[in-house]
């Protein structure tokens, strides 16, 4: 049994990374054929059947099972016709170059393959489905609308439905983004997929699975990405004219020119496989490859981690970018931001007893009052008989007084005109608010807000100066994301946004400006990212805003955002460089062929010196 496993984890290896593994071996081949000249065609022949069994492969099945030609027809028989002229190290060089940037194209594909394997597994399997009989644990595929199911604290909540008892706070942040968790009880609805924190709760089904808001987050992923990009068909669509084109010549010069011009048929023969050699896109191929490639590694370099060379390509021609804002313009993490007490109450004993209730607490907002006071070297003390009041707040007894924390009206039942006001100002700031007490009289507020990240201005300030523009699409209110917003000075922003939603609003930002990107870092963000013409992650985000992600910034740093456009400009100036050079030789080296000028080696220089041109080029890409 494990001979069987190893054998079976290398076969699943080998399958992966077979065609990579082969163009190296064909590269190999290929040197040991120069280096020992006697052995060259010993050499050769296996570089040719390794190398270009991948592409003939994939080529043959194209043209068979879809009628269509490809450039992989044309490589082939451009090696093949390089040998029948005797030729062999200049056909099994194209060989290799192909067959290479095929495996590495190849490789990149099957990584972005892995994108919805996170997601899924935060979708639970199983539920406790509650019976007259009592409980017991049931595939979550098998609970129809109006089942009573039990979810325990700490679990992820299997379906969409609502609570019919207990009461407990709730993590949405795989729904809305919202880092703060939310108070749940009878009567409340929950979602697929958030957790739940700290009470037990009994949920009525509202939704079978394949309904379930998560669900469609799933199918909207699998979905976007399946969808082709304009450029993409056009360079199906180019590929196939291209290959036509060379093919319908290279049949009419088997026998043209010896009826027109009164060639030989030796000549005539002769003229026909120059052609497929001088006409094969080896320097087309070679010049995106290097640059896209260079332009790659250089970027990871800079913790800017690009999924494939299409994606880096479109970074230059973006109009807009949008931002999610938590975990993405701020740093996902509340602080806390003003205390205010009354008159005749001291602050640090205010905050004494806040924190020392707080202490207790699993709550994000409590840790950030326990934080700000440990920073002001605050004691804390101890604290009895703590209740907790999910959607209202917590109440315990600190030196023999009953503190209480959270709403106003569950810490006093007597309105204070000043902390009403103060409130007032700071919710419009977009800060959340706890009020605290005792003896059922407001003692003072606390208010948090989620801080923007160092570098966000500044970058959104260099996206603008590259005539960009900027959005924040959140899933968090009004206030909140309008304080973000001004402080990042965004053009504008778009708040209480659902992921399908977000969806929604990048398809109509694409219709207004142009391509677009979204940047974010959270679950709930993933369709926009899949939907955007660039979908960028934060590195420390959610696994599935990574993998859907065609731009990864691995150290969190947006200041990256506008280095990668850049990046991508110069990397497209090369490319068109590289490109009117290689079609101008192609064009030249055809024209001298048919006009009896260049002969076969001559013609493979002309070719094979275009290709270490353009690849010298393109590495230019790996200079800063």
């Amino acid at each position: 049994m494990p001979n069987y496993k190893k054998s079976e984890g290398n076969t699943a290896f080998f399958k992966k990374h077979g065609e990579l593994i082969a163009a190296v071996i064909s590269g190999i081949l290929i040197a040991a054929g120069f280096l020992i000249p006697s052995l060259s065609t010993f050499f050769f022949i296996p570089a040719f059947l390794i190398g270009g069994f991948y592409k003939a492969k994939e080529g043959l099945t194209e043209l068979v099972q879809n009628k269509k030609l490809s450039v992989e027809i044309l490589m082939i028989m451009a090696a093949v016709g390089s040998v029948i002229i005797g030729f062999w190290a200049e056909g099994a060089i194209l060989i290799f170059i192909f067959a290479l940037s095929g495996a590495l194209e190849t490789y990149a594909m099957n990584k972005s393959q892995k994108e919805l394997s996170s997601l899924v597994k935060l979708q639970p399997d199983m539920a406790v489905l509650v019976t007259d009989d009592g409980e017991k644990i049931v595939p979550v595929a098998d609970l129809k609308i109006g089942d009573i199911i039990s979810v325990r604290p700490g679990e992820r909540i299997p379906v969409d439905g609502m609570i019919e008892e207990g009461h407990s706070s709730v993590d949405e942040a795989a729904i809305s983004g919202e880092s703060v968790p939310i108070g749940k009880r009878q009567g409340d609805k929950v979602f697929a997929g958030t957790v739940n924190i700290n009470g037990v709760l009994t949920v009525t089904v509202l939704k079978e699975q394949k309904d379930t808001l998560f669900q469609r987050i799933i199918e909207l992923v699998e979905a976007a990405k399946n969808e082709k990009s304009p450029t993409q068909q056009f360079i199906e669509r180019f590929e196939g004219t291209y290959v036509r084109i060379v093919l319908i010549v290279f049949v009419l010069m088997l026998f043209l020119p010896h009826y027109i011009f009164g060639w030989d048929w030796r000549e005539t023969l002769y003229r026909a496989l120059v052609l497929l050699v001088v006409a094969s896109p080896c320097a087309l191929v070679a010049s995106i490859m290097p640059a896209t490639l260079s332009a790659i590694a250089s970027s990871a370099k800079k913790g800017i981690l690009v999924k494939g060379g299409n994606h880096l390509e479109m970074l230059a021609g973006l109009k807009a970018i949008a931002f999610d804002k938590t975990g993405t313009l701020t740093k996902g993490k509340h602080e806390v931001a003003d205390v205010i007490v009354r008159e005749d109450m001291d602050e640090a004993h205010f905050l004494q007893a806040a924190a020392s209730i707080e202490r207790l607490s699993t709550h994000p907002l409590a840790s950030a009052i326990v934080r700000y006071s440990e920073d002001k070297n605050i004691t804390l003390l101890p604290v009895d008989n703590l209740d907790d009041f999910p959607g209202q707040g917590v109440a315990a007894f600190v030196n023999g007084k009953e503190w209480k924390l959270g709403k106003a009206s569950f810490v006093s039942g007597n309105p204070d005109p000043f902390f009403s006001k103060k409130a007032a100002q700071f919710e419009k700031e977009g800060k959340s608010i706890i009020f605290a007490g005792y003896d059922n009289q407001l003692a003072g507020i606390i208010t948090f807000k989620d801080v923007i990240r160092d570098e966000a201005k500044e970058t959104v300030k260099k996206i603008k100066e590259l005539g960009l523009h900027t959005i924040m699409i959140t899933g968090d209110g009004a206030g909140a994301a309008s304080a973000i917003a001004k402080e990042a000075e965004l053009d504008f922003f778009l708040a209480n946004t659902l992921p399908e939603e977000k969806l929604v609003e990048i398809k109509k930002l694409r219709d207004a400006y142009g391509p677009v990107a979204m940047t974010g870092d959270g679950i709930n963000d993933a369709p926009a990212l899949a939907t955007a013409d660039i979908g960028i992650a934060m590195g420390g985000g959610t696994d599935i805003a990574l993998e859907t992600a065609d731009v990864v910034l691995m150290k969190n740093d947006l200041k990256r955002i506008p280095e990668a456009i850049a990046r991508s400009q110069k990397m497209n100036r090369i490319i068109k460089q590289n490109i009117t050079l290689s079609i101008a030789v192609i064009l030249v080296l055809v024209a001298s062929n048919f006009l009896q000028i260049v002969n076969l080696p001559l013609g493979v220089i002309g070719h094979e010196g275009s290709t270490l041109i353009v690849i010298l080029n393109g590495l230019r890409m790996l200079k800063d």
